[in-house]
């Protein structure tokens, strides 16, 4: 059983990355109904909650039916992310998780997300702050390093674990990388073969179907693996790598009719959580990866992004749902 502190997440628990503009309540309740074990938030600025900034507080919402779930936060200032921290512990999350892994331009290049693995003494003294500051459990997700030549993520998980966090969550590339070429899991797997530490290691990085998650679980020995780009218009992926792993077959793919009440449910959530404009504003961006691999699909995913009228979007799906048999998979 693999535990963050008294969590009992399973034997081989399957996480929900932090995305930005994706993992929100809406898609977190999807992909908790689909087997995720634990998920995370957006990431959250430090600076945005100090400033009570709205969006930054709205990513505080979680809800009981999530649960497990962590609030991750960033920033560059040792004593905002104290500042935040406090904030973050009165939304009542089971974890609170530094993000030292974004490696987007305008959060890395402030010293912030991955930007602070070229500050390693700065990143353990921000980490031991940060649980000194709350009774949580204190997990982070971070990089292998900020380039090739700084891969100490063997030395660092070490560092971290010394000055308290519970849990570590590591992407397999450098932030140099981006997202670019393959996750080297090997240093993953040297850090969780490390013998000093004890603490749950859960590997990120190109996991995109049951196989390989089942793969990467017998070669590398980590406690877990998290899933980000694989889930978004996916979340039936962690319900899929459950019983591959248990009977080793195949699940039933999601059927067309499936995919589309998802979508449905999805989008009046996000109207629910978010306002009308933009639950069906952000709606947009998902509508591709759900229906990805669907034949004669492009004039219709062109009418849901165009419209903006609820009633028109509802029409749409339901359509599409009473004429399934007009689509079918062109890709495995």
């Amino acid at each position: 059983m693999v535990k963050i502190r008294n969590i009992e997440l399973g034997d081989f628990p399957l996480l929900l990355a932090p995305m930005e503009d994706v993992s929100d309540p809406p898609f977190r309740e999807l992909c908790k109904r689909f087997g995720a074990d634990l998920m995370y938030t957006e990431f959250i600025s430090s600076e945005g909650l100090i400033r009570d900034a709205l969006k930054s507080r709205q990513k505080l919402d979680i809800y009981e039916k999530e649960r497990p779930i962590g609030i991750q936060i960033f920033g560059s200032d040792i004593e905002s992310m104290k500042r935040a921290t406090e904030i973050t512990e009165q939304s009542n999350p089971d974890i609170i998780d530094i993000n030292y892994g974004c490696p987007v331009k305008k959060v890395a290049c402030k010293g912030a997300g991955a930007g602070i693995l070229q500050d390693i003494p700065k990143m353990v003294k921000m980490t031991a702050e940060i649980v000194k500051s709350t009774k949580l459990p204190v997990t982070v997700k971070t990089r292998l390093g900020w380039d090739e030549n700084t891969k100490y993520i063997v030395d660092v998980a070490e560092r971290l674990q010394d000055v308290g966090i519970e849990a570590i969550s590591i992407h397999g590339r450098t932030r140099k990388q981006m997202y670019k070429g393959n996750a080297d899991w090997s240093l993953i797997a040297a850090v969780k073969n490390n013998p000093r530490l004890n603490i749950p290691v859960f590997g990120n990085g190109d996991i995109d179907s049951p196989e390989k998650a089942v793969e990467y679980k017998n070669k590398y020995g980590v406690d877990g693996v998290m899933i980000g780009r694989a889930s978004i218009g996916n979340p039936w992926i962690f319900r899929e790598i459950k019983h591959y792993i248990k009977h080793n077959t195949h699940h039933k793919r999601p059927s067309f009719q499936e995919k589309v009440e998802a979508v449905q449910e999805h989008l009046a959530s996000s109207i629910k959580w978010k306002g009308t404009k933009l639950g069906v504003a952000e709606m947009k961006r998902h509508y591709s990866n759900y229906f990805k691999g669907i034949s004669n699909f492009k004039d219709i995913k062109m009418q849901l992004v165009i419209s903006n009228d609820i009633e028109e979007l509802n029409e749409i799906l339901n359509g599409l749902h009473q004429n399934s048999e007009n689509f079918e998979f062109v890709l495995s």
